[in-house]
């Protein structure tokens, strides 16, 4: 049974377009993955840097306090001593 000319053309046609686009979607699926993987990189790389601001704010905290109570262990010290000489 003889297929139509009209009807070879057209597959042949869509095929070669199909064959024409692969490059390109290839080429824009990597750069839609690499986009993604770049982003994904740079919110984690600030997530990372707002979680070392806390820890470092912490820290600062209690560097501030353990100075304030030597401080106030130090008045204490000299209180007594004045308090007991006196």
């Amino acid at each position: 049974m003889p297929v139509n000319e009209q009807v070879t053309d057209s597959v042949t046609q869509v095929n070669t377009k199909v064959v024409g686009d692969t490059p390109a979607m290839a080429m824009g699926n990597l750069l839609m993955s690499t986009s993604h993987a770049l982003s994904n990189a740079a919110h984690n790389a600030t997530a990372a840097q707002q979680q070392a601001h806390i820890t470092m704010q912490a820290a600062t905290v209690q560097g501030v306090n353990s100075l304030m109570s030597i401080g106030s262990s130090i008045v204490g010290r000299s209180a007594e001593d004045i308090i007991e000489k006196g």
